[in-house]
């Protein structure tokens, strides 16, 4: 009875210790990072590999998932508004949701599903293969070589992704709102130009890069550290894939508070 409570209770706090020893080695692991990120231009021909492997490799599941955003977004709004008559409002609506929230979340996730979590079997399985241990033998630093190419390639490639998922989903609302379900054109548009902001777009672009930044950290840093043979690979995937989201998700609370706090 008392070895079994024990148990019950030891096992979480060991677990949440365990887990506090890795967020640990995970700070210091970019601590030590930092400065080969200031020298990235060494790897310029890498770099461009990771953009266009993470960036145009992205583009195609983040302009579908812009599309039917707007549209379902679109939809349910047009729900609301039109019991009181304010349709023309969607276009604002629509503007501000996308760019400042649903854009820079919605495209991280695309990126996450696709490019980290490649970034991290890419990775597990050159290090379990002991290819990474090869170059580090070869006298050639496998964290610069490896790493900060893909972590400057996604901070370099979320903004511009999440950029276009802003046009094509206002785009797509656009459509439906007024070609569907007969929004009036230019009331929808004159709702945007006259309470839209510059600074709305921009909360969103500084978000994809900070998104990016610690998406691409979280996954290269997983797939690096990885062990095990190909059952490792495989939980280093879903771990990245699984510690990226959550990430995404908190960062994304503590930036539209901070935001909101300094007038944004």
């Amino acid at each position: 009875m008392i070895e079994s409570t024990l148990s019950f209770f030891g096992r979480p706090v060991l677990s949440a210790y365990n887990q506090s020893i890795g967020f640990g080695a995970f700070l210091l692991f970019q601590i030590r990072l930092f400065p080969k990120l200031l020298l990235f231009w060494r790897r310029l021909k890498l770099l461009f590999v990771q953009l266009d492997t993470i960036g145009f490799g992205t583009l195609g599941v983040v302009t579908l998932t812009a599309i039917f955003t707007g549209m379902v977004v679109t939809i349910q709004l047009y729900n609301g508004f039109h019991d009181f008559g304010v349709e023309t409002f969607i276009g604002y609506t629509v503007f501000i949701s996308i760019t400042k929230e649903l854009g820079p979340v919605f495209a991280t996730l695309m990126l996450i599903s696709r490019s980290v979590s490649a970034m991290a079997a890419e990775l597990g399985t050159m290090r379990v293969t002991e290819q990474i241990d090869a170059i580090d033998i070869l006298g050639v630093d496998s964290k610069q070589y490896l790493i900060v190419p893909r972590i400057v390639a996604t901070t370099i490639s979320l903004p511009i992704l999440v950029l276009w998922f802003d046009i094509v989903a206002i785009g797509s609302a656009y459509f439906v709102a007024t070609s569907v379900l007969g929004v009036n054109a230019h009331g929808y548009q004159d709702t945007i130009m006259r309470l839209g902001e510059f600074s709305d777009i921009a909360t969103g672009i500084v978000k994809a890069a900070v998104f990016g930044f610690i998406v691409s950290t979280i996954g290269s840093y997983i797939g690096y550290n990885s062990s095990g043979g190909a059952r490792g690979v495989g939980q280093a995937t879903i771990s990245a894939v699984v510690y990226s989201a959550v990430a995404l998700f908190v960062t994304n609370y503590f930036l539209s508070a901070l935001f909101l706090y300094m007038g944004y």
